[in-house]
């Protein structure tokens, strides 16, 4: 099974491909999807559903795997992230792929069994998860993908 694995965002929004097979996860592609920041935010919007349907098109996953919002302190920054998770799972959807969501918790506690686990402990569970040799970059990456290692433990291990 291909897993796509989202860390919805509307500058950058991060992704990554995994495929699960006889339970260990390997790593297809990563990477992420920029937006500028002199776009006006339907520009960024259209940016990342155009950026991700070739994304999908490419790696053709079996399902979509996306973090959901989770308290912000700046409430400009909730509104944006939630309008382009709007967009991520409108072009998933539409892409026939069945979406799994997942909050910040359930991703901390199945990669790191901690679901206070900070940043550092999370991309070198990351790293680790894979069979990397390094954390992958960008943040945004490493956070998809981890994304994307949730949806697989408690799909397809689960």
């Amino acid at each position: 099974m291909k897993i796509l694995g989202i860390d919805p965002g509307t500058a950058t929004m991060g992704w990554g491909i995994i495929q699960v097979k006889s339970q260990k996860s390997k790593v297809k592609s990563y990477g992420v999807i920029r937006t500028l920041a002199k776009f006006s935010d339907s520009q960024r919007l259209a940016t990342i559903a155009q950026e991700l349907i070739k994304i999908i098109k490419k790696y053709q996953p079996d399902v979509a795997a996306v973090e959901k919002i989770f308290y912000f302190k700046n409430q400009k920054t909730i509104i944006t992230v939630a309008q382009a998770r709007g967009v991520i799972l409108q072009v998933c959807a539409q892409a026939g792929l069945k979406i799994f969501e997942y909050t910040p918790l359930q991703v901390k506690q199945a990669i790191a069994c901690y679901g206070r686990a900070d940043k550092e402990q999370m991309q070198k569970m990351v790293k680790i998860h894979l069979g990397l040799n390094e954390i992958p970059q960008p943040n945004d990456a490493a956070d998809a993908l981890a994304v994307a290692i949730c949806c697989a433990n408690s799909q397809v291990r689960g």
